[in-house]
């Protein structure tokens, strides 16, 4: 029998079978004696102990298409940030932060701007199309009024996807308008998994369909800056690249050197004002990173 791990604590590893449910289930010892730890999102074989019970062992774990890092979990195929509109307003650079740190992972990245029944401005549109710009999937939606939702379930459609975003810009009830079709049972869930002490500390993933995941992880209110040094952060500003090939010095760093096309291109409105100041700040900071000796 074949599914997914969902979510695992103290041991226990809770598998959902498409069509059959989630069973509570235990690592056989060889994953012990050959160091291997099944992973949130890996998918497994078991053998079922009690189908009254739900009960078995997980005895293979399936090839990994990726692995994560933070959030420890595998075979995740894109990452959904959530920020919100207004109420509160988007922080940009903490925005910035997260789809730096997805790109590090290799990860496709989809920017949604919640509460957009609050944007009595209209400011919505413009910040995701600053990012569309830059090469990612970007769209507003309100999950108050269910906005936008049936076009985010067809960017998730088919794929494991992990959620990030700073607590306030409504990821709770973005995920709760996701799961409303959902094939899982609200009561299934509890019974399995949610014993109690178990909390959002832990990294969960919930079945939207049976092959449409959403990683449900702790949330996040500031990043600090990854494993890089400052030359290698113009890398992951995808608007920069085309143009960076014809800045006059090789590993012009777009601050500060003269005849920087990167520059020209910001001056002319073709790269957006809001992401050059992110970068030079994000820029000075790992100026003053202190050196890693290894």
């Amino acid at each position: 029998m074949r599914g997914k791990i969902i979510k695992g604590i103290g041991g226990f590893y809770y598998v959902h079978v498409p069509g059959q449910g989630i069973y509570e289930c235990r690592a056989k010892g060889i994953f012990r004696r050959e160091q291997v730890k099944p992973l949130v999102g890996d998918d497994v074989e078991i053998d079922p102990l009690s189908e009254a019970e739900r009960t078995g062992n997980i005895r293979a774990l399936l090839p990994r298409s990726s692995q994560l890092i933070r959030p420890a979990v595998a075979n995740v195929d894109q990452a959904l940030v959530i920020f919100a509109v207004t109420h509160p307003q988007p922080n940009f650079n903490l925005l910035d932060r997260f789809l730096v740190m997805m790109r590090q992972q290799g990860l496709p990245c989809i920017v949604c701007l919640n509460k957009a029944d609050l944007d009595r401005d209209g400011k919505g549109q413009a910040y995701a199309d600053i990012y569309r710009d830059c090469g990612y999937t970007s769209l507003t939606v309100s999950a108050a009024e269910k906005q936008g939702i049936d076009c985010l379930k067809e960017l998730l459609k088919g794929r494991t996807t992990t959620v990030a975003g700073p607590s306030g810009v409504g990821k709770s009830s973005l995920v709760n308008c996701l799961q409303s079709d959902t094939v899982m049972e609200t009561g299934e869930i509890s019974g399995k998994i949610e014993r109690g002490k178990h909390t959002t500390r832990h990294s969960e993933l919930i079945a939207l369909d049976e092959n449409t995941y959403i990683l449900d992880t702790p949330g996040f209110s500031s990043l600090g800056l990854f494993d890089l040094e400052k030359e290698q952060l113009a890398a992951y500003y995808p608007e920069f690249q085309d143009y960076g090939r014809s800045c006059r010095f090789g590993g012009c760093t777009h601050t500060a050197e003269p005849d920087c096309a990167v520059k020209q291109a910001l001056e002319q409105g073709q790269i957006s004002t809001l992401r050059y100041e992110n970068y030079c700040q994000l820029f000075e900071e790992l100026k003053m990173k202190k050196p890693v000796y290894r």
